[in-house]
């Protein structure tokens, strides 16, 4: 085996990390998260044998509890770990970034509100057989949840669905802070568990494109979505509509209006992620177009 050198990822790295997703990305379905901004950085560890990038690995915080949830609530920070494609079994390899990882992984939950525990999770195409061996049969993590990546072609004719009289559909840009405070009210209601948070997001608002879609009903928000523009296509994220308004025909004319907007931008593709077990809505994105894509499968461990 040559010398190794496991550490941060660094500027001179973008053309080895270049050269290996070239490498990794050519094989089909895997999941790959790129490094993002410098401020990210501390993040991701890499290995290097020579001036080859042999493996990297990433971190993120996922989401965080907002204050005054249920004391079972958890914090989430999930990992993606990539090695080269002959390397996928190379347990020796994954641990010599592993291990960093997850002392930086509890340098980030000492810095999350201490009210509630945090865990660890990844989540990888269901084809990526040996991620899933290393995570759990190795490392001990448990099942967590199984999401469907569905993808809608945006030169296929699109939905139409109009609302009851008395609703009305806008654009929101949550410029302001009382804005996005409410925002993440709604959202923290809908998904108590799994709440956005208000790092994810600024995230998220930094996206080409991006903007959210209200339904109102005598001015109170009874349904929304989040939309923007990411590499070549749309992403839809955080649809939900209240329990006094459900069943209504909101969520459709939501997506409805969100795939005009991507298509008036000239993009091709939309897709959205959705529990697998979740038939209600696998149904409805089925029924504006949208066609069931890779399974991904999460794992999760506690940080103790």
């Amino acid at each position: 085996m040559q010398n190794r050198i496991i550490r941060r990822f660094e500027q001179s790295d973008m053309a080895a990390l270049g050269a290996m997703y070239a490498v990794v990305s050519a094989q089909e379905n895997v999941l790959f998260w790129w490094v993002g901004e410098e401020s990210n950085w501390e993040n991701v560890i890499c290995a290097f044998e020579g001036d080859t990038m042999v493996a990297k690995g990433q971190l993120g915080i996922f989401n965080v509890v907002p204050p005054g949830r249920l004391p079972g609530s958890k914090h989430k920070i999930f990992v993606n770990l990539k090695t080269l494609p002959e390397r996928a079994n190379d347990i020796e390899l994954l641990d010599s970034v592993y291990a960093p990882l997850l002392e930086r992984a509890q340098t980030l939950k000492s810095i999350l509100p201490q009210e509630y525990g945090t865990i660890l999770c990844t989540g990888n195409n269901a084809a990526e057989v040996s991620s899933h061996v290393y995570f759990e049969q190795h490392l001990g993590f448990l099942p967590h949840s199984r999401m469907y990546m569905l993808r809608r072609d945006l030169n296929e004719p699109m939905p139409v669905h109009h609302l009851e009289e008395g609703l009305e559909l806008t654009f929101a840009q949550l410029d302001s802070p009382e804005e996005r405070l409410a925002y993440l009210e709604l959202d923290t209601e809908i998904w108590p568990d799994t709440a956005l948070g208000m790092e994810r997001l600024l995230e998220h608002q930094e996206h080409s494109l991006w903007t959210s879609i209200v339904v109102r009903d005598a001015g109170v928000v009874a349904g929304s979505l989040m939309v923007w523009k990411e590499e070549h296509g749309g992403i839809i994220e955080d649809v939900f509509v209240r329990e006094p308004w459900r069943r209504r025909g909101i969520a459709k004319a939501l997506l409805a209006r969100a795939l005009q907007y991507l298509k008036e931008h000239r993009l091709e593709q939309a897709q959205l992620i959705a529990m697998a077990t979740n038939d209600s809505a696998l149904s409805l994105y089925e029924s504006v177009g949208f066609e069931k894509g890779q399974q991904e499968i999460r794992y999760y461990t506690e940080l103790g």
